[in-house]
């Protein structure tokens, strides 16, 4: 039995075992008929179990709506039931679609997963986790894009077999993170195993098809927990710092800096990501501010600017060869988000 867009809460829609015709010939047609952050459900052919996966949080990061898209379309009978979760449909549908991350003026709504669940996307948050409490799925992914170009890898709050297994659905690269931003992602602490899948570039169809294989994967098999059945090793990147800029800098992508920016970084930056970096190689340019416009946060909360960066001559160099990951030349998301994180170059934490 098919519901339609029929809801019964002021903050979601909800679609059960949706048809063709209910989603419209392609994704953007089916973004166009979505009025409300939508909750998914699917039947599975065991009925005693249920896996979730979040998509859509930020609205500039379409890879897990086309392929939640085409897999709906295409009618696969899912092993157990799927509750799937489109939160940010407001800001995609702004034009250009999938332009915006967040609502202008508005908060991002992965920042949002956590008390006291403020304004718009505080509701959508607080509505999200009731839907999952109702549901008690087996497992949660919360599947993204990166900021910028470059290499797919899952992140985690918990490093055991079980993220390992689900990681490895999508990708071998696994960062393990103790920061706590009220992410979805931290719903691991309800011990349901919860993983973000970040795809690769918001523009790059490898990221699309990426994200389609692997909920083809999560949705097929009997057990998706275990780890013998993963079908590559994942290598894990422990507690990277994240490097932060602050709300009232500037910063520009230029190949040389104009004098007019506190930070300058290339515009090929991104191909910096999952890279080593050595400390003789710069990457970018400070103003006359220096280092103090960035900060660069550790699990613990601690300052840790002298192990990551140290300037020469106005030039910014790793403090010590680096591995450097969601580097983005988008400066809305660099500024309002973080400017990339780091660890040390053979994957060991930055203390």
């Amino acid at each position: 039995m098919e519901t339609v867009a029929v809801s019964n809460s002021n903050v979601l829609d909800y679609l059960n075992d949706p048809s063709p015709r209910t989603l419209g010939r392609s994704p953007l047609e089916w973004l166009d008929r979505l009025q409300k952050p939508t909750v998914v459900h699917v039947t599975g052919r065991d009925r005693s179990r249920t896996r979730a996966m979040a998509t859509l949080l930020h609205g500039n990061e379409p890879s897990g709506l086309f392929a939640l898209h085409r897999w709906l379309f295409e009618q696969h009978t899912p092993e157990v039931n799927m509750l799937f979760l489109l939160g940010g449909v407001y800001p995609a549908k702004i034009p250009p679609r999938f332009s915006f991350r967040q609502l202008p003026k508005g908060l991002d709504l992965n920042r949002c997963f956590k008390e006291p669940f403020e304004g718009e996307e505080g509701a959508i948050a607080e509505a999200m986790l009731a839907e999952l409490h109702r549901a008690q799925p087996e497992c949660l992914l919360d599947v993204h894009n990166t900021s910028g170009t470059g290499p797919a890898f899952a992140v985690t709050i918990t490093n055991d077999a079980e993220h390992q297994a689900l990681t490895s659905l999508f990708t071998d690269r696994l960062i393990m993170t103790d920061l706590r931003l009220g992410a979805l992602m931290e719903y691991s602490e309800q011990e349901v195993p919860t993983v973000t899948i970040e795809c690769g570039g918001a523009q790059d169809d490898q990221a699309h098809q990426l994200a389609y294989e692997g909920l083809v994967r999560y949705t097929s098999r009997p057990d998706v927990l275990a780890l013998e059945k993963a079908e590559w090793d994942v290598a894990v990147l422990r507690n990277p710092i994240r490097v932060e800029l602050a709300p009232e800098a500037t910063i520009e992508y230029r190949l040389e800096p104009s004098g007019q920016a506190d930070l300058t970084f290339p515009p090929d930056i991104e191909h910096r990501n999952f890279g080593i970096v050595s400390p003789d190689e710069p990457l970018g340019w400070v103003g006359k501010k220096g280092l103090g416009i960035l900060t660069a946060i550790g699990h613990n909360r601690t300052e840790n600017m002298a192990q990551i960066l140290r300037v020469e001559n106005g030039r910014i160099f790793p403090a010590q060869a680096i591995k450097a990951f969601m580097i983005t030349t988008n400066p809305v998301i660099a500024k309002s988000d973080c400017l990339f994180y780091a660890v040390k170059a053979t994957g060991e934490p930055i203390f």
